[in-house]
């Protein structure tokens, strides 16, 4: 009987030990980091859930491989200590790699990008220069606000100090509430950005300044990864090209109203 018990016993303790590990068979999960305010490339929705292009773009990728999404959420000033430590496995959320090319490990463009300025239309402000002595809204480390602030680039550095004041945000949903409110009078951000801010507000209110030269810069958006983790990028990129290739990639794109800006495998 002793035999018998302590033979059950030894099976109980190896089959926890088992349990505590996952098991062989456990998925590999994939943690997307992101901007849970950055429309439409990642955003929360009114139920509570995280979607956009990028992420659906990830939910593919790991669909492809049997991997398991984390949409983990984070704070884009801290993005780059939520990778180091580990936390997320990669940037994935309209994340521009031009200036930034020897930070990361990144994946190959997928989307062209411009940084423009957003105004109201009773404004009546129809190119940049007529910015000058008004207060302009950007985003926290974001694209539009290194444009600004590129030493490189007179014109963009001569453009920011003609600003009566260059406010920076947490999140662009802010930045548009006091758009509405007259608080501020121009919105410098992602075009693609841009495009779905507008189009959730009351049509006809607000306007991006057209024309080529009212573009602060022109980007790229890439994947970026933790320097040196060549391997889960090669992975995501050969996914990508699978996506491209097969037109689930174009599919994506078409959903969200970015067909127009993609720029894998052309």
């Amino acid at each position: 009987m002793k035999k018998y018990l302590a033979l059950f016993l030894t099976m109980v303790m190896g089959a926890s030990v088992l349990a505590g590990c996952g098991g062989s068979d456990s998925a590999k999960t994939f943690t997307v980091g992101f901007d849970a305010e950055y429309p439409p490339y990642g955003y929360r929705t009114e139920s509570g859930d995280y979607a956009g292009f990028d992420l659906d773009l990830a939910a593919e990728v790991c669909e492809r491989n049997g991997w398991e999404l984390v949409k983990q959420p984070i704070d884009w000033d801290a993005k780059d200590m939520e990778l180091s430590s580990g936390a997320i496995d990669c940037i994935w959320n309209g994340f521009t790699m031009n200036g930034r090319e020897d930070a990361y490990t990144w994946t190959e463009p997928y989307i062209d990008n411009s940084q423009v300025f957003v105004v109201a239309s009773a404004s009546g402000v129809q190119n940049k220069e007529e910015l000058a002595g008004k207060v302009v809204a950007v985003q926290k480390d974001s694209s539009a606000l290194a444009a600004l602030n590129d030493e490189e680039n007179a014109d963009n550095i001569a453009l920011r100090d003609s600003f009566s004041q260059l406010i920076e945000y947490a999140d662009y949903n802010t930045a548009f509430m006091d758009l509405e409110q007259g608080a501020v009078d121009a919105v410098a951000i992602d075009i693609g950005v841009a495009q779905y801010q507008i189009a959730q507000r009351e049509e006809g209110k607000f306007v991006m300044l057209q024309g080529e030269d009212n573009k602060l810069a022109v980007e790229q958006y890439a994947v970026g990864f933790l320097k040196g983790n060549d391997e889960l990028r090669d992975t995501v990129q050969k996914t990508l090209d699978e996506m491209a290739a097969d037109g689930t990639f174009a599919q994506i794109a078409e959903k969200w109203g970015l067909t127009d800006s993609v720029c894998l495998d052309k």
